[in-house]
């Protein structure tokens, strides 16, 4: 009788099978030809030569998620990630990472070597696109269209993988459905249709619908403001869509279902990361160090971008009300009131769900941008925050819109897990989170009494949360970073985990009578 060994020296007992294997070799081919194209040997017949790449891509990827999970029971199998190379940091991994990390480098930085003109006509990949481009908006591909192109292409692919692995589960099918749906018809089709109704007399920005600030920080600049109002009725209607969304629809949103109405059915971002990389949540660091980290850097980054949107927004507003009414002293006074008032809603209402050096922290931000609009108000400083807004917004889109959300968050996948991003620096993430811990109706609660402590709840949260440690307790799970994906409650033999929207009273239940504290145990039992 054959044995299988799992030892880490050991070599993993999980081959291909032919069929796999031809599948594999199909989807590379595809790869492979975009490859050569960047190298400028595919100049012509580039209907043909895209049809092919972008077909064997999808036959090669489809054909290998069948055969590997076609003769197996339904339910979560992560067999071997800790065994093979590409899901265990191993070379596989570290080579992915490269190739990740090298192709956002030259896509940000150095288009031209994927083959963009900006006065000419496109060579290499880019030209590869062309043909795409044109059908879609009637302009010549960029290098934003080619990287749109494969991202939605990896999600809708990766997507067919996921929902076959987890095809068991409807709450899993229904929320990859979803980011697969918002990716291809918000974030890709429509803003391309919308540049083909551009003419010399009407001209929309282009704008991906499910992006909402401050994901989207750029989207009050001024040229982006001079564009919608240009558009007339059409484009100021997008921009209080804007506002609204910000204002009134995340909110509600997020008190009805929780933060992963948007990070796990809408968002770009974390749709990639559910599905192309699913293979990589294991990765993620659920150390108490980790977590420090995760604090500081994220709500570090959201209260730069508030910052950077205050000063970029003051600097096309003026002081006199009889031209427009919102000057640029009712904006800052405006914009420092209301948080103002959210911060001591915050302390009145709901100080003991934050933890001291967060309240502490919020209050040190806030004196800060109260003492900056101060000065400025008061003309002792030129300029909002010291230095003008075009630098800061500028040193804010490279080093947190390019490196870190792309270089970072995605070519770092195999080896810090598979939401970086979402974990250490999405401002949107943080708001919504923020929103989630205060007032939302959703938990998830757990079972304490039929936990086995089997760790699976914690080993594949992506957002390094010790799930384990909550389910023990029987305490409900309410975190600013929890994205609700699920995952933890289907990896559960014993269904401990449930997801649920609830009534908002004892959402919050530390649950001491398991930690063996001094209590009486009949104001438990009444």
């Amino acid at each position: 009788m054959a044995t299988e060994n799992i030892s880490f020296t050991g070599r993993s007992s999980e081959e291909l099978s032919n069929q796999q294997k031809i599948f594999l070799f199909l989807g590379f081919l595809g790869l492979f030809i975009s490859l050569i194209a960047s190298f400028n040997f595919i100049e012509n017949q580039l209907v043909f030569w895209l049809s092919a790449s972008l077909i064997l891509i999808c036959f090669g990827v489809i054909g290998y998620t069948r055969e590997m999970y076609k003769n197996t029971l339904p339910g979560i199998k992560n067999n071997h990630v800790y065994f093979k190379s590409l899901t265990s940091r191993g070379v596989w991994a570290y080579a992915l990472g490269i190739f990740l990390t090298g192709f956002y480098v030259v896509l940000y930085f150095y288009p031209s070597y994927l083959g963009l003109s900006e006065s000419g006509k496109n060579t290499g990949l880019v030209a590869l696109f062309d043909p795409l481009s044109q059908l879609f908006s009637g302009n010549p591909a960029s290098q934003w269209f080619v990287y749109g192109v494969f991202y939605t292409l990896a999600i809708l692919l990766f997507g067919v993988k996921f929902i076959w692995k987890y095809r068991h589960n409807k709450y899993q099918r229904l929320r990859t459905f979803s980011v697969m749906f918002f990716q291809l018809g918000f974030a890709f089709l429509i803003p391309e249709f919308m540049a083909r109704l551009n003419s010399d007399s009407f001209a929309l920005p282009y704008y991906d619908l499910k992006n909402i600030w401050p994901l989207n920080y750029y989207n009050f600049e001024q040229y982006r403001v001079d564009e919608f109002i240009s558009a007339g009725n059409i484009g100021i209607g997008l921009l209080l869509f804007g506002v609204l969304s910000i204002l009134i629809v995340t909110p509600i949103l997020t008190y009805k279902y929780g933060k992963r109405w948007y990070c796990s059915w809408v968002c770009g971002c974390g749709g990639l990361a559910e599905t192309a990389g699913d293979k990589f949540r294991h990765l993620s660091d659920k150390s108490t160090q980790a977590w420090k980290i995760e604090r500081w850097m994220v709500h570090l980054v959201t209260v730069f971008v508030v910052v950077m949107t205050m000063a970029v927004v003051s600097t096309y507003l003026g002081y006199d009300a009889d031209k427009y009414w919102l000057t640029k002293p009712i904006f800052l006074i405006g914009s420092t009131f209301l948080l103002v008032l959210v911060y001591a809603w915050v302390l009145i209402y709901k100080r003991n769900a934050f933890k001291k050096d967060a309240l502490y922290a919020g209050g040190g931000f806030l004196l800060a941008i109260i003492v900056l609009v101060s000065l400025n108000l008061l003309g002792w400083t030129h300029h909002l925050f010291f230095i003008e807004a075009e630098p800061l917004r500028a040193s804010y889109g490279f080093l947190i819109g390019s490196i870190f959300s792309g270089v970072v968050g995605t070519g770092f996948y195999p080896i810090l897990g598979n939401r970086v991003w979402c974990r250490f620096g999405c401002p949107m993430a943080a708001i919504l989170g923020f929103q989630q811990r205060l007032f939302s109706k959703f938990r998830i609660t757990t079972n304490g009494g039929q936990c086995i402590s089997c760790g699976n709840c914690s080993v594949y949260c992506e957002m390094g949360i010790d799930v384990r440690a909550y389910a023990q307790k029987g305490e409900n799970i309410v975190r600013s970073s929890c994205v609700g994906c699920g995952i933890c409650a289907s990896v559960c033999p014993r269904g401990v985990l449930k997801l649920e929207n609830d009534n908002h009273k004892n959402r919050l239940n530390e649950n001491e009578i398991l930690l063996g504290n001094e209590l009486n145990l009949h104001d438990y039992t009444k």
